[in-house]
């Protein structure tokens, strides 16, 4: 006889008090995503975008519900299926006798509890289906590329658009179907469909049938997978090439193996349904079949591709891999559009400063001088006003047209930064209402320094200009709308609230100071513009308030029937909102467009199933000396396909969001704005020509570019195998210790084989593994359209290479004796972009020199420029500007003995170089200083002197003429002493030979 305790019961206190619990979560659940959708569809409608919102909103709702439901009445049918076929008379055994009591707890209420599993197994299922809604958008509107692999003659968009959704399909098959076994195999168990003891059979004829369908059912399904393996197979790493793609033993090896697998496959899902249910009835016979089909996998799939690579390919991978490295190297720079990319051979042959540097117009005169990193605090503290104004730690390069001239302007735009309010101005009123936007786009001519190393400030002019001659007299740059409401120093919770409640209210916004000082006047402002949602009425107030979690939309007075919220308000982050398909830039700029400040950003399309093109990090891979600082570092993303195929902007005072095609033949932009309706982004002959002026080569993408064509540049299979040719992208010059990447940079410069000088992003790599200079790339825009050319230098080249080069420059003993006396306890030296300027068949580079005193609030000032030309060792100069290093470069040229007419047969002969002075022995005591040369000495002291007392003040004008001073001080000094004097002034370091 059996008995059982019966199961106690919740009282019914409990289960209001449960379900109340359960209540409050869903409905505050429910509300916080109603509340989500709702702001995101005003926000959508303002700034007129509403079809993505829309589209991938109806897309993530359709998947969840239809993966959802489909997984849901896959388990709960199989569930219900093995609960229908179970035996209605069981064999008494004590395991029966266990299992009774979950009989009697299941049965009352067994449709509930399959329906809660069903719900619940569902539930998973459709918030996994909605988060794949790219590929399905995808999926449903993609095309053709047009280019066919070259192993199996299928288009390249199967792979791009077709492939991830399938694979995505097949992993929920395998997922419901593992799910309906094991849920199907419990059911049968806790019915007495399949029995651990007891006389006669473990299983059911029933239960047999049943669980070998969804067994024959899974074994399908590994057929399917084997099938597309066979093209996912070009997808995967070769070990045996270092490359992307299927190589010599996945072609000849592992790809009939799949296909052999295949059909083994359906043969055993054939063999267990069989020998399961039609002959034999038993278990024997099928799990031989699944057995074998194991040992076929491991032998056919594993075994014997690994013998082909270990025993045929390994001996002789150079020529075994050569038609796959091939296939990888064409796939490769046709996935990261480098199949244009225009090589030149660059001879750099001459090693001594030619008299035409000093006469150039193109080159010499557009070298940048300005960092735009290191002059972000010279901008802070020249032009911010007030406290609260800020640049950010990067500026940006651009150029204009200034009175006919075109070259390259460093440019930032004023924005308030919130966390630099004060305590006072803090609060919630002054944080939201008062202080809503920044004022001005400030620009200096890249090239040029005022005022003891200051930038020439053109515009953004805040009332009264700076002192006379440190800026220009009128705004070169002007903007009739100058005012930032938008910008890329907000963040998430720095909205503003705009708008007053009647015409005849005073304005409420800071505006801008007018008057000089702290104590000067100031002019307050009311936004006009049409961005920002309306939240005049109390059911939008209420519901920012909900939104924000903040009481003061519905009780300030602050909040008026005009108001509007902006929010969202970096530009970067606008156009990964309306556009969530893109991967944007982490580097947006600023320009004046017709009047008016725009934000301009690149907006990329990737993909990662590009067949054999080379896969990477796309973090990884755009990540250097200025991530974080100024720019935004990219996601996590393996890509193997990049294409720039929108220009984006954003209006800085309005927020207006516009999306411009800038590649009108990416099949993945033509598949996405297909998935939005079509008339998602403007046609490229929509740009206007101020605009299209202003576009620049991106940063990220020439990265990716730059650091693939390390490798890729390498066309020849077996060179490539070799990898002896291989570049690298140099360390940061002035810290190759850090291990942080040189950063490309822009510069409106004309290298050997333009027509004209271009505003192109420029790189230069070296050798893998060595230091010498081995070419230089160059990103630009000719006609509308992108160009990347590489100045190859010969594989024996002389000539150094950044890092080399800065240490050359710097370690140089006269050069080192006027750093040491730049720096001190006071102050530091500080060294802007490293240029490496092709000219006259050899190379010129160039590095400002900064100096930056250690007070409080202090501020870089470009002090010396370092110039060097040839191998980077021989000519070398340390100069007040460019002018006279450049002169000085000359001199030194001629004086070792430069040709003036060309040596016979094109030949150019070695230089003599100027020799390094070697510093004194220390136990040599010099003779006393009289004369002549006692007067020098005492006024390089007293030049010593000053230089102290200026940077002790501050005053970095005083500083700018010490330094002047002890120049002409120390030169006197040089030519009083003669040559090869030792003669050192007093308590001074020697000057130098």
């Amino acid at each position: 006889m059996r008995s059982s305790a019966p199961m106690p019961r919740m009282s019914r206190r409990g289960r209001v008090t449960i379900g109340v619990l359960v209540g409050v979560f869903v409905l505050f659940t429910l509300l916080g995503w109603g509340v989500q959708a709702w702001t995101d569809w005003l926000w959508f409608g303002k700034v007129d975008y509403t079809e993505v919102f829309s589209g991938v909103l109806v897309t993530r709702l359709l998947l969840f519900v239809t993966v959802g439901l489909a997984m849901a009445v896959v388990v709960g049918g199989n569930l219900w299926l093995a609960h229908r076929l179970r035996p209605r008379l069981r064999p008494q055994s004590p395991e029966q006798a266990t299992l009774e009591r979950y009989r009697m707890l299941l049965s009352p209420r067994l449709g509930t509890w399959f329906a809660v599993v069903s719900v619940v197994v569902g539930l998973f299922a459709g918030l996994s289906a909605q988060s794949r809604w790219s590929q399905w958008l995808l999926f449903r509107n993609g095309g053709d590329f047009g280019v066919k692999d070259p192993e199996f003659g299928i288009d390249i968009g199967f792979y791009v658009f077709d492939l991830p959704f399938w694979r995505y399909l097949l992993g929920v098959a395998f997922t419901a179907v593992v799910l309906a076994l094991i849920g199907a195999l419990a059911v049968h168990y806790v019915f007495g469909g399949v029995r651990l003891q007891g006389v006669g059979d473990r299983m059911s004829n029933a239960a047999r049938a049943h669980l070998s369908a969804l067994v024959a059912v899974f074994v399908l399904l590994k057929a399917v997978a084997y099938v597309l393996d066979r093209r996912t197979m070009l997808l995967e790493y070769n070990d045996g090439a270092n490359v992307y793609g299927a190589g010599y033993a996945d072609i000849n090896a592992l790809l009939p193996a799949k296909e052999i697998l295949a059909y083994i496959s359906v043969v055993v899902a054939i063999a267990v349904l069989v020998f399961s249910n039609a002959w034999m009835r038993n278990l024997v016979w099928p799990g031989i079949s699944l057995a074998l089909l194991g040992v076929s996998a491991v032998a056919i799939g594993g075994i014997y591709p690994w013998a082909v690579q270990t025993f045929e390919v390994k001996p002789s991978a150079r020529d075994k891999e050569a038609r796959y490295i091939e296939r990888s190297i064409e796939a490769t720079r046709a996935a990261f559009n480098l199949g244009g990319v225009e090589t030149r051979r660059y001879a750099a042959s001459n090693l001594q400063p030619p008299a035409s540097l000093a006469t150039d117009t193109a080159v010499v005169p557009n070298a940048r001088l300005l960092d735009p990193q290191l002059v972000s605090e010279t901008y802070t503290q020249l032009q911010q006003v007030r406290g609260f104004y800020d640049f950010g730690p990067k500026l940006d390069i651009d150029r204009y047209a200034v009175e006919g001239k075109t070259q390259d302007y460093v440019v930032g735009v004023r924005e308030i930064n919130y966390g630099e309010l004060t305590a006072q101005q803090s609060n919630w009123i002054n944080r939201h209402t008062v202080y809503t936007h920044g004022y001005g786009l400030v620009a200096a001519p890249a090239n040029r320094v005022v005022c003891g190393g200051q930038p020439y400030f053109v515009s953004g002019f805040l009332g009264d200009r700076s002192q006379e001659g440190c800026a220009a007299p009128t705004d070169q740059i002007p903007a009739s709308q100058p005012r930032i409401y938008y910008g890329e120093r907000m963040e998430a919770g720095d909205y503003a609230i705009v708008g007053k409640s009647n015409p005849d209210a005073n304005p409420a916004e800071f505006d801008r100071p007018v008057g000089e000082g702290d104590d000067g006047a100031e002019s307050y402002y009311t936004y006009t513009g049409s961005g920002g949602v309306e939240i005049g009425s109390f059911s939008r107030r209420l519901l920012y308030a909900i939104k924000e979690q903040e009481s003061n939309f519905l009780l300030s007075e602050a909040v008026n029937e005009n108001s509007k919220l902006l929010y969202v308000r970096n530009p970067r982050e606008r156009v990964e909102k309306v556009a969530p398909f893109l991967t944007v830039d982490g580097d947006p700029y600023p320009a004046v467009i017709d009047g008016r400040v725009t934000w301009i950003i690149d907006g990329y399309t990737t993909a990662a199933t590009y067949p054999y093109a080379e896969r990477i990090n796309l973090q990884t891979e755009t990540t250097d000396e200025l991530t974080n600082r100024g720019t935004f570092q990219q996601a996590r993303e393996n890509i193997n396909y990049i294409r720039n195929s929108v220009k984006a902007t954003v209006d800085a005072y309005d927020g207006t969001v516009t999306l411009y095609e800038f590649d009108d033949g990416d099949p993945v932009l033509r598949a996405w704005n297909k998935a939005f309706g079509g008339d998602l982004i403007k046609s490229k002959t929509e740009i206007p020509a101020e605009l299209s002026a202003h576009f620049r080569y991106p940063a990220d993408l020439f990265k990716v570019q730059r650091n693939v064509l390390t490798r890729f540049h390498v066309t020849s299979p077996g060179d490539f195998y070799s990898g002896q040719d291989f570049w690298q992208v140099p360390n940061v010059p002035d810290a190759p210790d850090s291990g942080q990447k040189q950063p490309p940079y822009y510069l409106f410069t004309q290298f050997p084989g333009q027509e004209e000088a271009r505003f192109q992003l420029t790189a230069a790599v070296t050798p893998n593994r060595r230091q010498n200079l081995a070419a230089l790339m160059s990103g630009s825009y000719v006609d509308g359209k992108p160009r990347l050319e590489v100045l190859e230098l010969p594989e024996d080249t002389r000539i150094s290479g950044p890092v080399q080069v800065h240490q050359q420059m710097t370690n140089n003993a006269q050069i080192r004796q006027q750093l040491n006396l730049l720096s001190s306890n006071q102050a530091q030296v500080q060294y802007g972009n490293l240029l490496s300027l092709p000219f006259g068949d050899g190379m010129l580079y160039v590095e400002p020199v900064y100096v930056k005193s250690n007070q409080q609030q202090a501020y870089p000032l470009l002090q010396k420029v370092l110039l060097s030309y040839g191998d980077g060792g021989s000519f070398v100069v340390l100069a007040d500007n460019l002018a006279d290093g450049i002169k000085q470069l000359v001199e030194q040229g001629e004086k070792a003995g430069a040709p003036s007419t060309p040596p016979p047969s094109g030949e150019t002969p070695a230089p003599t170089p100027t020799p390094t002075p070697t510093p004194s022995s220390p136990s040599v005591t010099p003779p006393p200083v009289t004369g002549e040369l006692a007067d020098a000495a005492q006024r390089v002291q007293a030049a010593i002197v000053e230089l102290r007392a200026a940077q002790e003040s501050g005053d970095f004008e005083r500083y700018g003429r010490a330094l002047k001073a002890l120049d002409e001080a120390t030169a006197a000094f040089e030519q009083a002493a003669g040559p090869g004097s030792a003669a050192t002034p007093t308590g001074s370091p020697s000057p130098g030979g």
